[in-house]
């Protein structure tokens, strides 16, 4: 049974300050700003590597149509859309350009599912809580 670290996000650490990091993860032009989770021991600037990008989701809509993006471009991530690639009763794996692990709220209010209930493969567009995290999960290698 799969399990979120089965999706990991690849990319770039290409800054680090204090308990920050921006990760620029391959294939897109994203420059994510995130609270470090865990160790960043033996992490690397500019050497590819994997993660997770964590959010809190405050507020989850299913949509009809729509490409997979985060916004903004640039810094800490508000807005995220694209398909469900993991779903489980606390937490869902969006593809947005690069895999994303959503905490889902625990208020139902929060939901809005015109297009119908959370599946996998569905289309979801979220409003992020502040304080996404980035966990690393191999060490950089040259």
């Amino acid at each position: 049974m799969p399990t979120v670290s089965d999706f990991p996000a690849c990319g770039k650490m290409i800054a680090m300050e204090n308990r920050a990091v921006v990760f620029a993860p391959a294939n897109t032009n994203y420059e994510i700003r995130l609270d470090a989770e865990g160790s960043l021991d033996g992490a690397r600037m500019g050497v590819m590597t994997e993660g997770l990008i964590r959010l809190e989701a405050k507020k989850v809509w299913t949509v009809p149509s729509g490409g997979n993006f985060i916004s903004p471009i640039f810094g800490p991530p508000r807005t995220v859309q694209g398909r469900i690639r993991y779903l489980d009763e606390n937490q869902m794996v969006i593809q947005a350009g690069v895999p994303i692990v959503v905490r889902l709220p625990t208020d139902p209010d929060a939901y809005d599912l015109v297009r119908g209930p959370l599946t996998v493969g569905t289309l979801v567009n979220i409003a992020a809580r502040p304080g996404g995290t980035f966990e690393l999960l191999v060490k950089a290698t040259a």
